[in-house]
């Protein structure tokens, strides 16, 4: 009898496929493990690293500032005059008490005076009152030095005293030496909490602060063969207990440290950090662990999704199809919705441009239509004046009115070269002006208008000449504006008159006094576009555009109300000095 063989009855061998799949896996994770532990080893001792120098930095800089600070305290001391007084008189009852209310505004250590025998006749610490300190270098360097002597004196424990003295003189007799102690070892205490090791040597290698009182005295050398294990194969063992495997720059105590070094730029000191690695390896084990429990998470899930039947996997696999699908939609939406965006931005942003070239455009010819108006005005004057002339048959006198009209006419051509040059700062050299001679012709220049309105004008010049470093036809263009705001200002008065005082000092000062109604608004006088004239007489850019150029000459352009009214303007420039005359001679 023949029986047939049940073939569910057997376990059906694991696909070759799923062996890949799950050596690949294994495969991978080991990878992802050694670069991650090689990658984030390099960077959190790199962070390490820059925390450590950060560090160290700050340390050096604290302690350099509390030495600095301390520095001048016996400078200031030495001129105390109750502590000269004392040792003047030998009467020290006060002179103790004086110390101590001292020592806490000034933070050092403690204070000490002493006599020109070397006897400590006043201190912050009474048990210190009546020692001789006669042999101290710092005393003997204090009396023999009139500079104040920094000295690193070792004490009786071992430790070091860091000492500030400076002699106390009254005239040429030298009566004692006052002393401050700097306390640098709160520094070593504070460190403590903070780094693994802290050392400070001063210029002979020697180490003279420290968080390890057991270093002091010592170099560095012979410090950290204290602390380095007794012997190679259990410092070996200690070193590479941790396989992230970390380059050491020295030992402490068995265990690798980095080491970092600063120059304290205060009598050849330098200060060393000794930081461990311990918070690396702790750091780079804990992302690891984290690394390795998801690939266990991984692996489990991939023999979960093993047992599952192939209509689930394609179930799952048509699902994650439609969801990237929807994302993909979604993000060419967004794409094309941020397309349009910078379009509108770039559109707006050429709008903007366009609109602020408009804006300085119509500025720029308000401002030279403000500035030509008053040459025309002249021309238009000795036009007339010349018509006249030429039909009296006064051919000279009237070539003389065209000679004028042809000045004005170069200097409407200089205004608007000023105007390109008033957009664009400080591209014309400057060179020396007389003041005076710039009066005159701003007031030539203003002629045809003062003797139409018949106004009274006072000008007082000095005999000698007034000049300045500047541009003579910017000078001319402030003073012309300054006359044509008092001819405008004296319009209602019955006798209009206009004062112009021409004075020199520190400055070049041109002052020009109206006898109108005054100004009533002086904080906003020098604003653009701001008047008080009626429409048509102006656009208030003459103020603005002179302020402008007094402040590109290095000079200020003032404005106040006379205490017997009317307006008073002042334009002061700096005088040109004797190396400025040289120099422009040359």
């Amino acid at each position: 009898m023949e029986t047939s063989a049940d073939p569910n009855s057997q376990t059906p061998p694991i696909n070759w496929r799923v062996r890949l799949a799950l050596g690949l896996l294994l495969a991978l994770a080991i990878v992802v493990v050694s670069v991650t532990n090689k990658m984030l080893t390099d960077r959190f001792t790199e962070s390490t690293r820059n925390r450590a120098e950060l560090r160290l930095a700050l340390y050096s800089g604290n302690l350099l500032s509390e030495l600095r600070q301390n520095a001048i305290v016996p400078q200031l001391l030495a001129r105390d005059a109750e502590l000269i007084g004392a040792l003047n008189s030998a009467d020290y009852t006060a002179s103790t008490r004086r110390l101590i209310s001292f020592v806490e505004e000034i933070g050092a250590a403690s204070l000490m005076l002493f006599d020109i025998d070397g006897r400590t006749v006043a201190a912050t610490d009474r048990n210190r009152l009546g020692a001789s300190h006669r042999a101290e270098s710092y005393f003997v360097d204090a009396i023999r030095s009139n500079a104040t002597i920094f000295t690193v004196a070792e004490t009786e424990a071992g430790g070091y005293r860091f000492v500030y003295t400076r002699r106390v003189q009254s005239g040429s007799d030298v009566l004692g030496v006052i002393a401050v102690e700097v306390d640098l070892q709160k520094f070593g205490r504070a460190w403590a909490g903070i780094s693994d090791a802290v050392i400070v040597t001063d210029s002979t290698g020697n180490i003279i602060l420290t968080t390890e009182p057991r270093w002091r005295g010592r170099t560095e050398e012979e410090a950290l063969v204290r602390h380095t294990p007794e012997n190679a194969i259990q410092r070996a063992i200690q070193a590479t207990a941790d396989w992230t495997a970390l380059p050491p720059d020295a030992y402490l105590q068995g265990e690798a440290v980095m080491r970092l070094e600063t120059r304290i730029p205060f009598r050849g000191w330098r200060m060393a950090s000794f930081t461990t690695y311990a918070s690396v390896r702790e750091r780079v084990n804990a992302v690891l662990a984290l690394e390795i429990m998801g690939f266990a998470i991984l692996l489990a899930l991939s023999f979960y999704a093993l047992s599952r039947r192939n209509a689930l996997r394609m179930a799952l696999f048509q699902r994650e199809s439609a969801e990237l699908r929807a994302l993909n939609v979604a993000l060419q939406r967004e794409i094309a919705e941020r397309k349009r965006v910078q379009e509108t931005l770039a559109v707006a942003e050429q709008t903007l441009e366009q609109s602020s070239k408009l804006a300085a455009l119509g500025e720029m010819s308000a401002a030279v239509s403000h500035e030509l108006n008053q040459p025309l005005a002249a021309m238009k004057t000795y036009l007339a004046g010349a018509r006249l002339l030429l039909r009296r048959n006064r051919q000279e006198e009237a070539l003389s009115s065209f000679g004028r009209i042809d000045d004005l006419i170069e200097r409407m051509g200089g205004i608007t070269r000023q105007l390109k040059s008033y957009a664009r700062k400080g591209q014309e050299a400057f060179s020396p002006v007389d003041m005076g001679d710039a009066l005159a012709s701003a007031l030539s220049m203003m002629e045809p208008q003062l003797r139409q309105r018949h106004v009274q004008i006072s000008r007082i010049v000095p005999d000698n000449p007034v000049q300045v470093m500047g541009d003579r036809l910017r000078i001319e263009q402030v003073m012309v504006n300054l006359l044509r705001n008092a001819l405008d200002a004296t319009k209602s008065e019955r006798n209009p008159k206009v004062d112009i005082m021409l004075s020199a000092g520190e400055t070049a000062t041109l002052t020009v006094r109206d006898n109108g109604p005054g100004i009533e608004d002086l904080d906003q006088l020098f604003e653009p576009f701001y008047t008080t004239k009626q429409p048509g007489d102006g656009v208030g850019l003459g103020l603005a555009i002179s302020s402008g150029i007094v402040n590109d000459l290095g000079g200020r352009l003032t404005a106040r109300n006379g205490q017997a009214g009317g307006a008073v303007f002042e334009m002061q420039l700096p005088i040109m000095d004797s190396d400025q005359s040289t120099q422009a001679a040359e």
